[in-house]
């Protein structure tokens, strides 16, 4: 069924889904492949999913790739934090990238340049060697940044929360997934006659040939815009080519996106933490065997079954009755739980409860990541790229202070880490009590007394000469969206030219 919505005869298109005055889809319909909204979010987190499950395939197998290549604790704490580290400066770049270029050209590259990596690790053969090929697979988690700047291109602002919850969530459950994955495809190789020193490393041929089929999907499937590709768009005339630093200016210059930066390094820079030290944890405290560490370690990562998408959810529910600040006060209380639980974690002794416990904070820390980026992309307008990279790199930057700081070496049993980690996970969150919007206000502070509405906020980037040349168009539509984020309270902000405001209550 075709569907077009809208009062304004002029914006009017056929699309699948209704869609709002920008084409972005007011509706998330899960189980739909309708193109071009659906489409994209299922290529998204496919292909992201794929990152993912290469970039944390061989942590379920360290206790073999250990022994055959005669890592230490300090080796292996080397190459866990090169698998994050490498993404930190990637994902501001894919930001860049996809607000230059778009996100099915950004995300297909770098998902392909970076499967060879992937490919390579079957020759890994010291402790050297092995860092690289960890160093440069972590590049593919930058397609993070793709993932979310797509949603968030294809979706309104009543459901943006939703769309990147579940496409950042299912992405983020490869690594869960790789903890099953990898062990399986480990022991149906050595069953069939490898040796355990053969077998480890025929088995990254699968995730390596995975990431590539999944390049090849987004960039032959998939459509940056509801309307068509950032080439196209720009070859007819019906998206300007933007300025690159006035992009990064109005990025850099937002004190939210270093906010939002720094907490998302506590709550998806501790995912990434545990992604990489939860099994061999469960195997050397506890003494499990190495299938059902696996099996452990991937129960955290497969909840971001529904703990993410349950963010991205909660946040847009709170934002039709809350508005913008519902979003921020259930991000603060939600993040601050799962530093709670990571304390906790770190002080439990049996392996019963500590399942238990690892589980409840998964939960929390995963819906933090959703709830984070339900209020990302209203940031910025223009920068939104930037601010999206800015703010998943922090997730990079905070996995790899975290493991440098509490897991490497043996300065720190890993107990402990546990534990210190969940006290900097509650005193990081509290930046969030700073964040103010002067349409919408902030945790403990209402609307600006200026009056200032959503125009002014998002024309604010852009300068008279650019507005009188109509590139502003964009961001102006944009604003007029994003005014569900008054929530019920509609008086919160004026509305120009005498409108009565919009409301989704």
């Amino acid at each position: 069924m075709e569907i077009s919505q809208g009062g304004d005869d002029s914006y009017q298109k056929k699309f699948a889904l209704p869609v709002d005055s920008e084409h972005k889809a007011t509706e998330f319909r899960l189980f739909s492949v309708a193109a071009p909204h659906m489409r994209a979010f299922h290529l998204s987190w496919i292909s992201f999913f794929a990152c993912f499950v290469s970039t944390f395939a061989a942590p379920p197998l360290l206790p073999i790739i250990r022994d055959n290549l005669d890592l230490t604790a300090t080796d292996i704490g080397n190459a866990g934090i090169a698998a994050v580290s490498g993404a930190v400066f990637a994902r501001i770049a894919m930001g860049t990238a996809c607000d230059l270029f778009g996100p099915r050209l950004a995300s297909a590259s770098l998902t392909l340049l970076t499967a060879p990596a992937v490919y390579c690790t079957s020759m890994a053969n010291s402790a050297v060697s092995f860092l690289l090929v960890r160093f440069f697979m972590g590049f593919s988690l930058a397609t993070f940044v793709s993932t979310q700047f797509w949603m968030s291109s294809m979706f309104s602002a009543r459901v943006v929360g939703t769309a990147n919850g579940v496409a950042g969530g299912w992405g983020n459950l490869g690594g869960g997934a790789t903890q099953l994955i990898m062990p399986l495809v480990f022991d149906l190789i050595h069953h069939i006659g490898a040796t355990k020193f053969t077998a480890w490393r025929i088995a990254f041929f699968i995730p390596a040939l995975f990431q590539t089929l999944s390049a090849y999907g987004i960039f032959f499937l998939g459509q940056d815009l509801p309307d068509g590709n950032y080439s196209q768009l720009h070859k007819s005339g019906d998206k300007h080519k933007d300025n690159f630093a006035q992009v990064f200016y109005h990025a850099v210059t937002n004190y939210r996106g270093w906010i939002l930066a720094l907490t998302y390094g506590y709550c998806f820079g501790v995912e990434l933490t545990i992604d990489n030290i939860i099994a061999q944890y469960f195997y050397d405290r506890f003494n499990v065997n190495l299938h059902t560490a696996g099996m452990i370690a991937a129960s955290f990562g497969l909840a971001n079954l529904f703990s993410r998408p349950g963010g991205g959810m909660l946040s847009d529910l709170m934002a039709k009755k809350f508005g913008m600040r519902g979003r921020l006060w259930t991000l603060w209380i939600v993040q601050t739980l799962g530093g709670v639980f990571c304390i906790l974690l770190g002080k439990v002794g049996s392996l019963g409860v500590s399942i238990a416990v690892m589980l409840i904070f998964s939960v929390f820390v995963q819906a933090a990541c959703g709830l984070t980026f339900g209020v990302v992309p209203f940031v910025s307008r223009r920068s939104l790229g930037i601010i999206s990279g800015m703010t998943g790199g922090g997730g990079n930057v905070g996995a790899v202070l975290t493991q440098v700081i509490f897991f490497r070496g043996s300065r720190y049993s890993t107990e402990t880490g546990l534990t210190l980690m969940g006290v900097m996970i509650i005193c990081c969150t509290l930046v969030i009590t700073l964040i103010h919007f002067p349409q919408w206000g902030g945790m403990f502070c209402g609307p600006s007394s200026k009056s200032t509405t959503e125009e002014d906020y998002y024309m604010s980037e852009w300068s008279s000469a650019e507005k009188e040349q109509g590139f502003h168009k964009a961001s102006l539509k944009f604003s007029e969206n994003s005014r569900s984020e008054r929530g019920k309270r509609i008086g919160s902000a004026p509305t120009p030219n005498n409108r009565t405001p919009d409301t989704y209550a």
